[in-house]
């Protein structure tokens, strides 16, 4: 079993079968990669690895000084990737098997309050094109929830403001539709109709949403700035990205009172484990909920 022909059908495998996006199928790829190399240092047969050359290659990789982070995802990799020589290769033992992961601690993410949000959109200037644009993003942002990937991509065609849904492609290019509210809806058919059409478009952009002034769709980075700009603007106190309105948009629902299930669908998520640390909620909200609903309060 030669390592390139079988990193080519790894490969294919990643991309047909389990449909994953290229910086997910590099991230696994590159992973492998570093097992190919304590494999041939170590002059190591792939076929017949055991746990403890896993564990070897594990403590080699340690001496780089990785994260736990770094670990728990090269661990995650090399499960999957035994995994597909299981199934493809007929391997006869799976040596990752009793391979576990480090505990992480998870982050609760960084949220911004209603007024916050109200702020930051208040300060964009509509006077301009730009403005009207700026402000409609960022009410569609934290309207859906949606990746910055999402939003940069989001196409015309994928919009159903009459029955207040949009289609977007999330990770591994899956489809979902995701409700969007009144308010996202009014400032998104401003841009629309009123500033949108009176700008140059550039050759297949004409289905992107959101373009820039010289009518190309706006990157990631673009959307970084316009944020940052605005948290500069009002004096704000935190780190705000694109990703800071998702998660504000997921607590804020749940701390709404909205169903786990339902949110997990509307961000996309594949696990609902994911979306559970959504549910960290402020002690004074958990505190009105005892009084309001526990019979011996």
């Amino acid at each position: 079993m030669e390592w390139p022909e079988l990193i080519k059908e790894y490969k294919r495998y990643l991309q047909f079968e389990r449909n994953l996006s290229t910086n997910s199928i590099e991230a696994y790829l590159n992973d492998i990669s570093k097992i190919q190399v304590f494999c041939e240092d170590h002059d190591l047969d792939l076929t017949k690895l055991t746990t403890q050359h896993l564990q070897d290659f594990l403590m080699w990789m340690n001496g780089f000084a990785i994260s736990v982070a770094t670990q728990a995802r090269l661990i995650s990799g090399m499960k999957a990737f035994f995994n597909f020589l299981q199934l493809e290769f007929n391997l006869d033992e799976n040596p990752s098997e009793l391979i576990e992961a480090p505990r992480m601690n998870r982050k609760l993410p960084d949220t911004l309050n209603l007024q916050e949000i109200d702020n930051l959109i208040n300060a964009i200037d509509l006077s301009t094109s730009e403005g009207m644009r700026n402000k409609a993003i960022l009410e569609v942002l934290y309207g859906c929830g949606l990746r910055v990937s999402e939003l940069i991509n989001l196409k015309i065609s994928n919009l159903f403001l009459e029955v207040e849904f949009i289609k977007v492609e999330g990770k591994g290019n899956k489809e979902r539709l995701i409700p969007i509210g009144n308010q996202a809806i009014k400032y998104l058919k401003l841009y629309l109709e009123n500033v949108r059409p009176h700008q140059p478009i550039k050759p297949n952009a004409e289905d992107f949403v959101f373009l820039n002034r010289r009518g190309a769709p706006l990157s990631r980075v673009m959307i970084f700035i316009i944020i940052k700009d605005l948290v500069h603007k009002i004096g704000l106190n935190k780190v705000v990205s694109p990703h800071t309105f998702r998660h504000s948009f997921a607590s804020h629902l749940i701390e709404g009172g909205a169903d786990l299930r339902a949110v997990q669908d509307m961000l996309g998520h594949e696990s609902i484990t994911t979306t559970e640390i959504y549910t960290h909620i402020d002690k004074d909200y958990l505190q009105s909920v005892i009084t309001q609903y526990h019979p011996r309060s």
